[in-house]
Formats: structure tokens, sequence, C-alpha cells
């Protein structure tokens, strides 16, 4: 069941002069390359130039529609990228592959597309030990810089797992045999009670849509937080971290 890796199963990319500037003057970071428009200059982009030769880092040229297409933002690249390593990002078809070392909870993002709660989500789990975070290439907000900056530069080094689609994961969990789980208001269940087995995977669902359907029909329990004080829920981001420390209380802290 592996996979052949993608560049966007291995890289970050970010984009903007000042995020590319900042993440080649992180020594923590590899920056595999740096990408510059044609027929742009100035002093940022010398600046730009000279960290990158500092580090040895590859500078390359490209059209400016091609930055456009390789940053997914025409607004906002201002003609510089970089792709930035990964080192714990993989395709989730190689992470099931095997199952004596196949994580062993993980999340699973569906329809979430604004970047602050994909953020905080990456930097809570990551803190909390999960040992994967499923984002999906479509359907997702991308791993782009205002995805970075709510992590705090946390998504350059959370356990990662890529694929296409929420409901590819969804599948090829199920097959893998992840029962999976789904944090609901009206869930049946609290969180704090449920017992979930040595494996299991938890659905974040869309504030606005919910669950996609694909997901939906693979849910095979739907789990609540408990509530006081007339609250109805909470936001997503925000049952994320409720959810990723009950399960690291449980695993023994």
């Amino acid at each position: 069941m592996t996979s052949t890796t993608s560049p966007k199963d291995r890289f970050v990319t970010v984009y903007g002069r000042k995020p590319v500037l900042e993440a080649l003057s992180d020594l923590d970071l590899r920056v595999d390359k740096v990408i510059i428009a044609e027929g742009i200059g100035g002093p940022a982009i010398n600046e730009i130039k000279e960290a990158a030769a500092d580090r040895a880092v590859k500078v390359q040229r490209a059209s400016a529609h091609r930055v456009k297409v390789l940053a997914g933002n025409g607004r906002h690249d201002q003609g510089v990228l970089a792709d930035v390593v990964a080192r714990k990002m993989r395709p989730l078809v190689d992470a099931l592959d095997d199952p004596a070392t196949a994580p062993r909870q993980v999340l699973l993002l569906d329809g979430l597309t604004t970047p602050a709660n994909v953020g905080m989500i990456l930097r809570t789990a990551t803190a909390a030990g999960i040992d994967g975070i499923i984002v999906p290439h479509r359907g997702v907000a991308g791993l782009d810089p205002l995805v970075i900056k709510a992590s705090a530069g946390v998504a350059f080094h959370a356990p990662v797992l890529r694929c296409t689609t929420a409901g590819d994961a969804a599948e090829m969990l199920t097959d893998a045999g992840y029962p999976l789980y789904a944090l609901e208001a009206t869930g049946a269940e609290s969180i704090f009670e449920a017992d979930f087995g040595s494996r299991a995977a938890f659905v974040l669902g869309s504030e606005t849509a919910g669950l996609s359907e694909e997901v939906g029909t693979r849910i095979a329990q739907r789990l609540a937080i408990p509530m006081r004080g007339g609250v109805e829920s909470l936001n997503v981001a925000s049952a994320a971290a409720v959810l990723c420390f009950e399960l690291l209380r449980r695993r023994g802290g």
C-alpha cells in the first residue's frame, strides 16, 4: 500500500517575501529551494538571495504565472516562494502500510477551511503527542503562511499525514481497521466516557457544513464534549484541544 511521494507530501510551501526570508533565517528549518519570478528584483529580493546563498539553498527563476501556480495564491505570493522540508509529513497511505508502526490515534480534518483553526489544531495536536493529523490536499485550508502563523511555526514540525480528500482518508482508515469517531454537539456519548480502543481516528468537521457525506457514512460513533452554562458548542479548534489532551491524559500524561 506504499505510494509515490509527491513534493506536496514532503514540503510546506511558503510564499511572500517576509515569510520566505523568515524561513531562510530559521536555522531549525531545512529549505529545499527558493523560486523567484522572472523580472523582479529590489532590496527585499536581494536579501532573500543573499540569505539563500549563506545557507547554500538553490535559487531558481520561473515565470510569474508558474510562481502563482506553485504558491496556490495569486494575490499574496509577491513573486517568491520557498519549499521547506517538513520532516514528519508523509502520505497517509505510507503511514498505514505497516500495522506494527502505524499511528495509534489520528485526527482527520474534514472541510476546515479557516487557516487559524487548522493552524491551532496542528499546534495543539502536536503538543499533546497525537500520532498524526490528516490534512487532505482538497477541502481543507492549505499549509500556507496563514496556517503556519496560527500554528506558531509548529506546522513545519507537525506529524501531518496527506491524502487527496477526507473521503479518501476515511476509506483508508476504515479498511485499516480504525473506527471513526466524530465530535458533534449532539453526540450520544461523552468523550470522557467513551472507550476508544488501541487505535482510533477522530474526525473534526466544518463548523458550518459539518461532516462531508463521504466521511459521515463511515462514522462508527458520534461523541460530545459536555457543555455547561447554556453554551451549545465550542469552536472546532477548542474542541480539538479538549479531545487531544483527554487522549494524552489517558496515555498517562
